[in-house]
């Protein structure tokens, strides 16, 4: 079932599918919208899922307020009466689903976490890259920014479905600065989490990641880490059936 959801003064497009055993929700990355999870659902039949667009992302409309991603993940769970999810988040989704981990552990039964930031790391800094970026920003070029991401984040190729991805989310990246509040640092808080947790990074990705994915599963008890060859920034459309395999696996059985 297709909804709209009021996240403050704004809405957002979301999915609500019926089905059995632990609700998983599908945090999607900044370099694409809920319908990078497309291949993944496909494979999920029979278990209840929730997806949406964060603001100004896909079908979700343009934001018109400041908003924190984890307070819009918390109205999202709180209006379909989801008390615990096992969350799946890739890149600036796993962020999210890490922020709700730590501020409010007790909604979370279990992680998986693709290719995900990490608000607190000690990111380098990369001041031609940003450079380029703040530029098309700045002129607001939505083709030159889809071509950025691309670039970045597709490394595996720039097929159709990689192409749809950009595009959907690059529109959102123009007010980014403006309205989206900066995440509450959690890398030095990883320790705190104690629920099933598989980090997943692939190969083709930018190195740092890799370097952000294996520090989040040495300070996290007992998480997994699983590597991805062949796989770049969009692992639900590279590995979708591995993808949804550890989903499964974190979740339990759709009973």
């Amino acid at each position: 079932m297709e909804l709209r959801i009021s996240v403050g003064a704004d809405e957002v497009w979301a999915e609500h599918l019926a089905g059995d055993g632990v609700p998983v929700v599908l945090l999607h990355p900044g370099i694409g919208d809920s319908r990078s999870w497309d291949p993944v659902v496909s494979r999920l039949s029979g278990r209840r899922m929730v997806r949406y667009d964060v603001r100004g992302y896909g079908r979700s409309t343009p934001p018109t307020e400041q908003f924190s991603l984890v307070e819009d993940l918390t109205a999202v769970l709180d209006q379909l009466g989801l008390e615990q999810v096992v969350l799946a988040g890739c890149s600036m989704g796993g962020a999210t689903a890490l922020g709700l981990a730590v501020q409010q552990p007790e909604r979370v039964r279990g992680l998986v976490l693709l290719c995900h930031s990490l608000p607190g790391f000690p990111m380098p800094e990369e001041p031609e890259l940003d450079a380029e970026y703040d530029a098309l920003e700045k002129a607001r070029d939505v083709e030159g920014l889809v071509r950025f991401g691309l670039r970045i984040g597709a490394a595996a190729g720039d097929d159709d479905a990689a192409v749809a991805q950009l595009r959907a989310a690059a529109p959102a990246w123009l007010d980014q600065d403006t309205y989206q509040k900066p995440a509450t640092p959690v890398y030095d808080r990883l320790h705190e989490i104690t629920v099933p947790t598989v980090v997943m990074v692939g190969d083709k990705d930018r190195p740092i990641l890799a370097a952000v994915a294996g520090a989040t599963a040495a300070r996290i008890p007992d998480a997994e880490f699983i590597w991805m060859p062949g796989v770049d920034h969009l692992p639900s459309l590279r590995e979708p059936e591995l993808v949804a395999d550890t989903i499964q696996r974190i979740a339990g059985p759709a009973l």
